[in-house]
């Protein structure tokens, strides 16, 4: 069967795929351009101090945050993706897949995990952008529907973290469906009377920011996050005008009603359960 699509020119590369989030050496040196031990960078949540800034996590690091001593039980851990359209750009997806794991120690876009955060029955679904740009695939999206009948049968409260450079084009149509399924557990959720909490965090754009990262009950986000559907040029071209400062940051967003709040990653866990506490 021939592939759906097949890459011809040269010279297009995706460098979000070789982006680390947290740094691998003794010393990390923020963009403002302060050096901090990672010892003490990790002990912050990962937020380097004076500066506020933000590194860069993934759902290790997430999940050492929220779980009480980094205990938890992941769902559906070995789930992979197939090929179901036989794609083709500069390598075959399933090369692309299989390098992607070895480089990241991941299966796919996301992991889900439930266990007890300051005593409380906590689901999580966190996404790493380290994997193919944080892409939302079939696997992603059928994972968290999982997680989130997991949240159903047992009454249990769903954060969604979100982290993406949107829909996976390797899967095209198919990925697109991830929108549509999880939005519609999201309602049962919501007909459950389950909280869902939703947390964007630097970067969450496309296809994702268009489905579960906006449907929250509360929407939160972590400081100066880019978020956003298509990227500023486009809109920029497409409506012909210059676009305002800051656009598509977190504050931006929130100051247009997009948003509940913005959390500093230091208070995530003591916020999110008062949050849980008031919900229940």
């Amino acid at each position: 069967m021939p592939s759906w699509f097949k890459r011809t020119d040269k010279g297009i590369q995706t460098p979000t795929e070789s982006k680390r989030e947290v740094p691998d050496g003794l010393w990390f040196k923020s963009p403002a351009g302060k050096i901090i031990h990672t010892r003490e960078l990790k002990s912050n949540s990962y937020v380097v101090p004076e500066e506020d800034y933000h590194v860069k996590i993934g759902s290790k690091e997430y999940f050492e945050i929220l779980f009480d001593n980094n205990e938890f039980t992941e769902l559906d851990a070995n789930m992979e993706s197939g090929d179901p359209l036989k794609f083709t750009d500069t390598k075959p997806y399933p090369k692309r897949i299989k390098e992607s794991q070895a480089k990241t120690e991941l299966k796919d876009a996301v992991r889900t995990a439930y266990g007890k955060m300051n005593g409380l029955d906590l689901v999580v679904a966190c996404m790493d952008f380290t994997f193919i740009g944080g892409s939302m695939g079939s696997v992603v999206g059928e994972k968290i529907a999982r997680a989130m009948d997991h949240s159903l049968k047992n009454k249990k409260p769903f954060l969604m973290i979100s982290r993406s450079g949107g829909a996976r084009m390797m899967e095209a149509g198919l990925s697109l469906m991830q929108m549509a399924k999880t939005s519609a557990k999201i309602a049962l959720l919501d007909e459950a009377k389950i909280p869902y909490i939703s947390l964007l965090t630097d970067p969450t754009t496309g296809g994702v920011t268009a489905s579960y990262a906006m449907l929250g009950d509360f929407n939160i986000a972590e400081p100066n996050s880019l978020i956003g559907f298509a990227g500023p040029r486009v809109i920029r071209e497409t409506i012909g005008k210059d676009l305002p400062k800051g656009f598509q940051s977190a504050e931006f967003v929130q100051d247009h009603g997009f948003l509940d709040f913005i959390i500093d990653r230091r208070n995530l866990k003591i916020r999110l359960t008062t949050l849980l506490k008031m919900l229940q």
